[in-house]
């Protein structure tokens, strides 16, 4: 009977810490995550607009503080978005403008909705690249210019099981000026996500 006793409390122990962990798991711990999405890129007057696929990857860190689940995360991603003019001094030159890759750094609060979902809002810094390539004839000029901004959004978060969960995501990014040029851009994208926690 001892024995028996000595096991149950044993296993209770053991068993009490991946409980907690389990029962705390969804919307806490380290993040690894993919998004894929559409891309809108505007000039500040409103007057030119580019769209595409942005696609790249993120990762971060969330605790839940009382009723409410708050994160850090940073992002790297790519997109497809360009412009182009053609015969811009001559006939057959071309100049294409396309956005390079975007760096992202920030946090997040959420809220639980319910045991599998939460809503959250995001807010940080961004710096994105702005690539230009201008052809005539065999001649080629390529440059770029990065550019510092600010970063606001917000989404749904769904567990799938404990580890894994998908996300839809909307963000608002607005670029000042560079150093080179004087330049001021809005972005928007609507992306979706898929991660991993640890």
């Amino acid at each position: 009977m001892r024995t028996l006793i000595l096991a149950a409390a044993v296993t209770s122990a053991l068993a009490a810490p991946a409980f907690a962990q389990t029962a705390n798991a969804p919307f806490t711990g380290l993040r690894i995550e993919g998004v894929v999405g559409y891309d809108v890129l505007k000039d500040g007057r409103g007057s030119e607009s580019s769209d595409g696929v942005v696609y790249g990857g993120a990762v971060g860190y969330d605790a839940r503080v009382n009723n409410l689940i708050l994160g850090a995360e940073g992002e790297l991603t790519g997109s497809t978005t360009a412009t182009h003019d053609d015969n811009l001094v001559t006939a057959g030159d071309r100049l294409r403008v396309g956005a390079g890759r975007d760096l992202y750094v920030g946090g997040r609060a959420g809220f639980v909705l319910n045991p599998s979902t939460m809503a959250y809002a995001k807010a940080g810094y961004t710096n994105a690249r702005v690539e230009t390539r201008y052809d005539a004839g065999s001649a080629r000029t390529e440059d770029h210019a990065d550019l510092d901004g600010f970063r606001l959004g917000a989404g749904l978060e769904h567990q799938l099981g404990a580890n894994t969960y998908v996300k839809g995501e909307y963000r608002y990014s607005h670029y000042g000026k560079a150093d080179r040029y004087d330049i001021d851009a809005d972005r928007h994208q609507l992306v979706a996500g898929v991660g991993m926690r640890f």
